[in-house]
């Protein structure tokens, strides 16, 4: 292709708005441009990218075994009231009725339809395993759409649905989807980690995130660095830091914390460490009739609560945090000064596996201005329910035994659920067995961001001069910066020879026939992102020379003309077989 042909729409500066790299490097390179809050145009060079990573996607999936189909983005709210999804999904369904006043959605994804297309097709066990697959652009109403195309509300998606007799049959397929995943972000040329994951509102049994590792990551990965071990923070597992509970030494005693609220502050006035007090967060579950449940929580003064983990806390899916009234209600005494000693029989202590081992502690005495010193379990208080709920932090030892995590940021652009047999057995989704018994399909379920994967690609491949990209995701393999093209016929033919050759060779190929100047030419394509360029020239073509440079190269290579042809044919292969 001549860039003439094409559509290049370069920029010095970003908008204002861009607040990540990635969504300044693909207005400035002419990628995207935004059509209103989280939903943008792809321009000709950003359409092209995404044509490549479906590519890739399809290939990997189509090798797998599923099979591709196409469900609309419109959905009619009876599927999604069948699951209940319709009540349970917050604003970011975003819900349309038609002309004849009948509710519809516009996708934000498709277990409802899919399971409604195999409860109609699918009859036998003789049908089963199967999984669909589709690539399909999606919506979710994001109260606050940021970070360009990372955050944005409309997108395009791959997402798959298996449906298998069994669970059995469930975890091979999760398995086939979790390696495909593997070869597809592997050949994309990314870093990544497969992470364990919370189900979130998909629901299932067991889920796994992949993560694209870059700085500039939304969720935090909880790795081990001598071991495959990686959770999403959310999800990770977080041992008890202190092996057994030691014998009380000390005499429980209230003491006077005037204005001290929070635990550093305590533990600072009272001259005691930190990792000696505890924090009580008191939470509240709505009762159909009566008062709300309450629950204390407590974590160690130095740790955070996992909100993910509090709401799989028996009793507490639904939780909220208690009132100012609540609070009273239970401890008589304000936030801040709150402790789970003589608190009311009827409110749940719930009690991390680290709170749970320690001993001669600090708390709230449940007296404004005052804490209690000196506190153990059973002796001043019964024994709590003991459970993982606070987040991992760096020097955790590792759940698999292997050494202690450490935490890097990471970008989601793929997650597979075990999603057993919620939604079959929501919507009647049956088979036949063997012996002519009705059974639930038990499904699985896969999705894959695409138009997310550029902008982590970018997050994770930049430089000040631009995108770097992997080389199967650029626009553009190599691009050919002849000199005075329009002035010269010898670099002029000398160059479109060369296109020509590369093309007939399967090299992705641009000449650059603007007749802009150098200076401007190469910034253009370094914004852009090629990974190879070819500079022609009268000087060099003076002693039958072409310059070659490598997108991170340092210094370009003055190659014969008699060579360039093979050396950029050479260097594509070298690059691909790096990600094969």
């Amino acid at each position: 292709m001549k860039a003439s042909q094409s559509f290049l729409a370069t920029l010095k500066e970003a908008p204002s708005d861009a607040e990540v790299v990635s969504h300044k490097l693909m207005v400035r390179a002419g990628l995207i441009r935004k059509l209103s809050a989280g939903v943008y145009n792809y321009l000709p060079l950003g359409l092209k990218v995404i044509r490549k990573v479906e590519n890739i996607i399809r290939e990997e999936m189509n090798r797998a075994g599923a099979i591709e189909l196409l469900m609309p983005m419109i959905q009619p709210a009876e599927l999604w009231q069948e699951t209940g999804r319709w009540e349970k999904m917050g604003p970011e369904l975003l819900r349309i009725k038609d002309r004849h006043d009948r509710d519809f959605l516009i996708q934000p994804t498709s277990e409802e339809v899919i399971t409604d297309l195999a409860r109609n097709e699918i009859k036998s066990y003789k049908q089963l395993p199967i999984n669909f697959y589709q690539i399909q652009t999606k919506f979710r109403d994001e109260r606050r759409p940021r970070f360009g195309i990372m955050r944005g509300r409309e997108f395009s998606m791959k997402d798959a649905y298996s449906f298998d007799r069994d669970t059995e049959g469930l975890k091979k397929s999760y398995q086939v989807m979790f390696d495909a995943y593997t070869k597809i972000f592997k050949r994309m040329g990314l870093q990544f980690r497969a992470v364990t994951a919370d189900n979130g509102a998909i629901g299932g049994s067991g889920s796994q995130e992949f993560h694209v590792i870059a700085e500039t990551g939304e969720d935090a990965i909880v790795y081990c660095p001598n071991s495959d071990y990686a959770a999403n923070l959310e999800a990770a597992e977080s041992l008890a830091l202190i092996a057994a509970r030691a014998a009380a030494t000390a005499v429980m005693t209230k003491v006077p914390t005037p204005n001290q609220t929070n635990c550093a502050d305590v533990a600072k006035f009272l001259n005691a460490p930190l990792e000696k007090t505890v924090k009580s967060l008191i939470f509240a579950v709505d009762q159909e009739q009566g008062p709300a449940k309450l629950f204390m929580l407590l974590v160690r003064g130095d740790h955070e609560l996992n909100e993910v983990k509090a709401s799989k806390v028996p009793g507490m899916v639904e939780s909220r945090f208690a009132t100012e009234a609540e609070i009273l209600r239970a401890c008589n005494a304000p936030a801040g000064y709150l402790g789970p000693v003589g608190i009311s029989s009827d409110v749940t202590v719930v009690a991390d596996r680290t709170v749970a081992n320690m001993s001669d502690f600090i708390c709230g005495a449940n007296d404004a201005g005052h804490h209690l010193t000196g506190v153990n379990w059973v002796r001043d208080l019964p024994e709590p329910l003991v459970l993982d709920i606070r987040n991992a932090v760096v020097g955790d030892p590792s759940p698999d035994g292997k050494g202690v995590v450490d935490i890097c940021r990471g970008i989601e652009v793929g997650h597979v659920f075990q999603l057993g047999t919620r939604y079959s057995e929501a919507m009647g989704c049956t088979y036949l067995d063997q012996q002519g018994k009705a059974q639930p399909m038990v499904m699985g379920c896969y999705g894959i961001g695409v138009t997310r994967l550029l902008g982590a690609a970018i997050e994770q491949g930049h430089d000040e001069r631009g995108i770097i990209w992997p080389i199967l995701m650029a626009p553009f393999e190599v691009v050919i910066c002849p000199m005075n093209y329009d002035r010269s016929e010898l670099v002029k033919s000398t160059a479109d020879q060369l296109h020509d050759d590369l093309l007939a060779a399967g090299i992705d190929v641009i000449l650059d026939d603007r007749g802009e100047r150098p200076g401007a030419m190469f910034a253009d394509w370094e914004l852009i992102g090629a990974p190879f360029r070819v500079v022609i020239g009268d000087r060099g073509l003076a002693d039958s020379v072409v310059e070659f440079k490598g997108r991170t190269d340092e210094e370009s290579q003055n190659i014969p003309l008699a060579d360039i042809k093979e050396k950029v044919i050479a260097s594509v292969a070298a690059a691909k077989k790096q990600v094969a």
